[in-house]
């Protein structure tokens, strides 16, 4: 199958909904495997009769795979959003690179008499509030969800009065705590990051806020028993674009400016204090694998690159020549910090290959660790998966043919001794079969347990969370 064709199946809108559809499994689940991934990504691509810029852009879908008792379920459905309407009638929202357009966007402006509504286009990640299920995105409006049906409950709104005009879509899990951790950033003439936790009843509270400069465009952050941590690369927002009425949407405002380098901001969960604030090499980063702390230093351990490529090698018209070619390869760094020093005293490669999409075994999020799954880029014509072991720097890799495997999510044998005890399970688009597959595989070897087609071929998404059932 040629790279247009590949192309065409992975960025192609999805034009039907199932629910609750029975999938054939070639192979055997383990029989202790019971929950639900659920995940989220574009499922349209299209506003009116034009196609979005950016692969970021496309209309939020949720696609749900329940596992129990040896079988799979399949539900995909569109989240019922102001964009997808907007975009219903011909006009956008305001995504992450496809605006409103500069006349339009003046117009919303006059009427709004100020900057208008961000997009509620929640089509990054999902997750669990207390008992209520959200689809996020970076926009500060997500979208609450029925997780058994997938079916739009409305917007879901905080009720603490904690401001923020962008927001990350990667809150995390403190799995000793149960608290979840996410930060917020607020522009103005002396933007802040704002960091909050929510308590397992969906309560936030502020932790605090610190200083960003540029500000910084931040999409994820790593958590410690103690800590939160920042990283702030040189990709700068320019915030005077961001508030005037011609701009057009995110990226357009992004600035690379490898001169102020890259801030570690190590921020106490429990005060809030910035207690270390040291720069490093300049370097972007879209995920951290995970984090914690060894004899008194932060460890982080980000997938990283070189610059801002990888953002701007995501568009719609680059992928369309070049495919997932264009896009550089993320490399696994481990970065050391010592906050009493305020200073890096060691940044190393613990991954030589490609990868993308990072996840670790749910039970040592926050703490030392051995082993992280994620995707690996680095061979032309697929996509394959990886796990690392960070301890040998060593790694065991899986290729299909003509496989796109998605972003893995790791989940543990209740019970299980060993942190790779379990399986890993990840969606892919099978290029030759015209169609997406899920792929479930043993978490210590990389074998290939089953398969799962599905009925059609489901657009590339971005990230998604298993919901074992209690």
């Amino acid at each position: 199958m040629s790279r247009t064709t590949t192309f065409e199946l992975g960025f192609r809108t999805v034009e039907r909904e199932y629910t609750d559809r029975r999938l054939p499994v070639e192979g055997t689940l383990p029989a202790w495997l019971s929950g639900r991934l659920i995940r989220n990504g574009p499922g349209a691509f299209e506003i009116g009769d034009e196609r979005v810029t950016h692969w970021f852009d496309g209309l939020a879908m949720l696609r749900s795979y329940t596992i129990a008792d040896g079988a799979v379920r399949y539900t995909n459905r569109f989240l019922r959003t102001e964009a997808r309407a907007h975009a219903a009638r011909g006009s956008s929202s305001g995504e992450f690179a496809t605006g409103a357009g500069p006349l339009r966007q003046a117009v919303r402006w006059l009427r709004a008499l100020g900057p208008p509504t961000p997009t509620d286009n929640a089509n990054v990640n999902v997750a669990r509030i207390g008992d209520r299920y959200v689809a996020q995105t970076e926009a500060p409006r997500w979208i609450a969800f029925d997780p058994a049906t997938l079916e739009t409950r409305g917007e879901f709104r905080w009720r603490d009065g904690i401001p923020g005009n962008l927001t990350t879509a990667h809150t995390k899990r403190d799995p000793r705590t149960g608290e979840t951790v996410g930060f917020g950033l607020r522009f103005g003439r002396r933007p802040q990051y704002l960091l909050y936790a929510v308590d397992a009843d969906g309560r936030r509270r502020s932790i605090g806020s610190v200083p960003a400069a540029g500000p910084g465009y931040v999409h994820d952050f790593g958590l410690t028993r103690d800590y939160a941590v920042l990283v702030e690369t040189p990709l700068r927002i320019d915030v005077w674009r961001a508030l005037v009425p011609w701009g057009e949407g995110l990226l357009d405002m992004l600035q690379w400016d490898p001169d102020r380098g890259t801030r570690l901001l190590v921020v106490d969960r429990t005060t809030g204090e910035l207690v270390a604030d040291p720069v490093t090499d300049p370097l972007f980063t879209f995920h951290t694998v995970n984090a914690f702390q060894r004899d008194g230093d932060v460890v982080l351990d980000p997938v990283t690159f070189d610059d801002d490529t990888i953002v701007r090698s995501l568009t719609l018209s680059t992928l369309g020549t070049d495919g997932f070619d264009a896009a550089p390869d993320g490399r696994l760094e481990r970065l050391r910090i010592d906050p009493e020093a305020d200073t890096v005293v060691d940044r190393s490669r613990r991954y030589d290959g490609g990868l993308a999409l990072p996840t670790v075994p749910r039970g040592v999020r926050t703490r030392p660790y051995r082993y992280a799954y994620a995707q690996a880029t680095d061979r032309e014509g697929a996509n394959g998966l990886v796990k690392v072991d960070l301890d040998r720097s060593t790694a065991t890799e899986w290729w299909g043919r003509g496989l796109y495997v998605e972003e893995p999510r790791m989940v543990q044998r209740p019970d299980g001794d060993a942190e790779d005890d379990g399986v890993v399970i990840a969606p892919a688009l099978d290029a030759d079969a015209g169609r997406s597959v899920l792929l479930v595989f043993d978490a210590s070897t990389l074998s290939l347990l089953a398969r799962a087609p599905l009925p059609h071929a489901v657009p590339f998404g971005f990230h998604g969370r298993f919901f074992a059932t209690e």
